[in-house]
């Protein structure tokens, strides 16, 4: 996502990559971004140390582990800096933390980025609210091998819409794996099938299985690039917002 992130800024208008980060023990510290992407020196050098380049971008857009992620927080509270989180698996503490640095600087969270799954998001919204308790619903996502979290956070996200939308309690309804005998699917069930494997890059179906017919809406991201494209503008739409908590359905004008 970082090689994607300084390739789309490079082409993008009203942006420019002022700094680079990396963890302090990757063999990229002290390489210069665009040469990593084929754009040839740029006089960015990868660096660790967030805080003695913090004068020289903005906003900073996030795509690690949320470690990383939370330990940024004050730091760029003190420094007045915008965020922008791609990053997921954040638990119930990490949340608040967010949620507290959103009231002193301008955040923006989202499980993907992607324009196209967040219009999803609102179709399967729209889809759970008119077929309501007549159907079954299942999320089913598929990833890479090495992505740490399961279910996706994008999954989540789906499973939090439709339990709003369907009246149900997502902590209490959810099943998250079935094996052996498990008894007749009760009717407030959300489903969650997790695959990993290869390269995928991110598949994401909601499955609305009723008698006689089923509806399946389905996003499939085919390169980064698409989250990259969200992240930017995630970043534009932050630019004259002085503080706040804000996602993906709040740059596309659908809260």
């Amino acid at each position: 996502m970082g090689k994607t992130l300084i390739e789309m800024i490079a082409g993008a208008d009203g942006l420019t990559l002022g700094a680079a980060f990396e963890r302090a023990d990757s063999s990229l510290i002290g390489a210069d971004a665009g040469e990593l992407v084929g754009l040839g020196p740029i006089g960015v050098p990868v660096q660790a140390d967030v805080a003695t380049a913090s004068g020289r971008f903005d906003a900073l857009i996030d795509f690690s582990v949320p470690e990383a992620t939370l330990s940024l927080l004050p730091l760029l509270v003190a420094a007045e800096k915008k965020l922008v989180i791609g990053t997921t698996g954040f638990d119930a503490s990490g949340q608040a933390a967010i949620e507290a640095a959103g009231e002193k600087i301008a955040i923006l969270k989202a499980p993907n980025m992607s324009v196209g799954v967040n219009v999803v998001f609102k179709l399967i919204e729209i889809a759970a609210s008119v077929l309501g308790d007549d159907v079954d619903v299942e999320v089913i996502e598929a990833h890479h091998r090495h992505k740490i979290d399961a279910p996706s956070g994008t999954a989540v996200r789906m499973g939090e819409i439709l339990a709003g939308a369907l009246g149900r309690d997502l902590e209490k309804d959810a099943i998250y794996g079935r094996q052996g005998t498990t008894g007749p699917r009760e009717k407030r069930t959300i489903g969650f099938a997790t695959v990993r494997g290869g390269d995928i890059v991110g598949d994401h179906t909601v499955l609305y299985a009723g008698a006689g017919e089923r509806i399946e809406i389905t996003h499939r991201a085919q390169s980064r690039a698409n989250f990259a494209q969200g992240a930017l503008r995630a970043a534009k739409f932050l630019e004259d917002k002085p503080q706040g908590l804000f996602d993906m359905q709040d740059v596309l004008g659908f809260d």
